[in-house]
């Protein structure tokens, strides 16, 4: 792709960068600074934060993860509409079932992660078409066909590290996946071990959405292999898993809500 990429001294297009996870920040702020004339304004780790570095920096383009503690990417892009805002939206995110949503609030694209550096380069393209007097409006419906065709087919068993070993765990039979000191552990059935996902948002992008529910910033587990879900301060919850140790793994509270939906709790 050659027509989307600017001169390096050339700054055409401003950002900022909005993920709760630094790691996803820092990778997606590599790729771009790989395309040329795109200059990173800033950063912000949630929803809130996001809103005030938009107006104080104004930039030309967001690129908004979905789930943010405070407000979620959306209800940030539609913050953004409400308050006629001339910076544009680009959602990155694990979730592919979003998307429509995301082009009802004129999102210039919408990217899945694990972020693949063609599709950057492309939605960076898209950007600058937005921003450009002479621009179309949008070209929503070839960004529609592009995802739908470019789902990912989900895979049947992951490689999960144990010792020097590296065992082949059915995906159904994860537990829950716990990240800490920017490492994952996996746990399934007897099992533990350490994955070569990055970020848990990887992770949870190969797994089935429907099952795999991130209740914590730090844990995403497997809801039907809760063993116990336990009340607990200001109306949150504490599930107990089935795995060997019973462990214990909070829910934040913005998922608290969706879990008692769930469970008609």
């Amino acid at each position: 792709m050659s027509s989307g990429r600017a001169d390096q001294g050339t700054i055409d297009l401003r950002t900022v960068l909005v993920d709760d996870e630094q790691l996803a920040r820092d990778e997606l702020g590599y790729l771009l600074g790989q395309i040329g004339g795109v200059e990173v304004l800033g950063q912000a780790g949630n929803g809130i934060e996001a809103l005030s570095a938009i107006e104080r920096l104004r930039p030309d383009v967001v690129f908004l993860d979905v789930q943010m503690p405070g407000l979620t990417g959306f209800e940030v892009a539609r913050r953004m509409l409400d308050a006629r805002a001339a910076s544009h939206s680009i959602f990155v995110t694990a979730y592919d079932q979003h998307a429509i949503e995301a082009f009802e609030v004129n999102a210039v694209d919408y990217l899945l992660k694990p972020i693949d550096s063609r599709r950057v380069e492309t939605a960076v393209v898209r950007a600058r078409r937005r921003v450009a007097p002479e621009a179309p409006l949008n070209d929503q419906l070839e960004r529609i066909v592009q995802l739908v065709e470019g789902r990912k087919t989900l895979p049947e068993q992951l490689a999960v590290k144990v010792g020097d070993r590296l065992l082949l765990v059915q995906a159904e039979d994860i537990i829950f996946a716990s990240m800490a000191d920017d490492s994952i552990t996996i746990v399934a059935g007897h099992a533990a071990g350490t994955c070569n996902f990055r970020t848990l948002d990887e992770l949870q992008a190969r797994l089935d959405p429907a099952v795999f529910w991130r209740v914590h910033r730090s844990h995403l587990v497997n809801i039907n292999k809760i063993k116990e879900i336990v009340p607990w301060f200001s109306r949150n919850y504490i599930l107990r898993m089935k795995d060997a140790k019973t462990t214990e793994i909070p829910v934040s509270r913005s998922q608290t809500r969706r879990l008692r939906e769930y469970l008609r709790l």
